[in-house]
């Protein structure tokens, strides 16, 4: 589970990832070019500071093309359906398939999601069960990387010391202004979407609903038991080690919980 990789043919999805991609090989490239690798030949800055802004950029990456390129939970065509949980399962009316509660029918990629919490354009993928915890990671990274660069952005012209030679680059030394206003510009544009799309995530683990049904309003006459954030993080996550739940390259072991969420979605 989580090993099969998953390709959605969606033209859309291809043209909003291709932007993701460029925004981060943009500043992947410019930013240690123009501030980074300057000011640390001056002496302005040590390399941790390039140790960790590449760190970031690697994990934010990562977690975005294995967002994109796992398995979301999609189901077999003939699921096994363990007896214990057979009350749990349901016929979709779309597919004509057996699912499991909380599953939902995705109409861009045709096809059934475990636990589905909404179509992601900018991962050209589904976000469902296998594949959440890569979203949230990929969330996580983004702002502190998009954050980490306005940060930059600022020093190089309000911080740091005046570079005495110019960079060897003409280009980049001619259009430097230029340069980092689109990167500040695209930094704020990301950290502000992302920040608003990474809270609602949150904010749906901790209460252990999707979007799906935050929008159905299917929860509101069901009473359940309140799980603690710990134990619907980590069945997000896969794991209960805290310090794994900010590692994207990992393979996701799915905790066993029973299905308990028993109305239509």
């Amino acid at each position: 589970m989580g090993r099969r990789i998953h390709f959605v043919v969606d033209p859309q999805g291809w043209c909003c990832m291709g932007l993701i991609i460029f925004v981060w090989l943009y500043n992947t490239i410019f930013i240690p070019k123009v501030i980074l690798f300057p000011h640390y030949e001056e002496g302005h800055i040590s390399v941790v500071a390039i140790f960790c802004y590449y760190f970031c950029s690697l994990f934010c990456i990562a977690s975005l093309l294995r967002a994109s390129a796992a398995d979301p939970g999609k189901l077999p065509e003939n699921p096994k359906i363990p007896i214990t949980e057979q009350e749990y399962w349901e016929l979709c009316n779309k597919c004509n398939m057996m699912r499991p509660k909380r599953s939902h029918h995705c109409s861009r990629c045709g096809h059934c999601v475990r636990r589905m919490d909404h179509h992601c354009p900018w991962i050209n993928n589904c976000v469902g069960e296998d594949n959440h915890w890569l979203v949230l990671q990929l969330c996580f990274y983004t702002q502190i990387l998009s954050s980490y660069t306005l940060i930059l952005d600022f020093c190089h012209y309000y911080y740091f010391l005046p570079l005495k030679k110019e960079n060897w680059d003409v280009f980049v030394f001619r259009h430097e202004l230029a340069l980092l206003r689109i990167s500040a510009f695209m930094g704020l544009i990301i950290l502000g979407g992302i920040s608003g799309l990474f809270y609602t995530q949150l904010m749906g683990i901790f209460t252990d609903t999707t979007s799906i049904e935050k929008m159905s309003n299917c929860c509101e006459d069901i009473s359940r038991p309140q799980k603690p954030w710990q134990q619907t993080f980590s069945e997000v996550f896969g794991t209960r080690w805290k310090i794994l739940w900010f590692i994207p390259f990992r393979q996701r072991q799915p905790l066993r919980v029973p299905y308990h969420f028993a109305n239509h979605i």
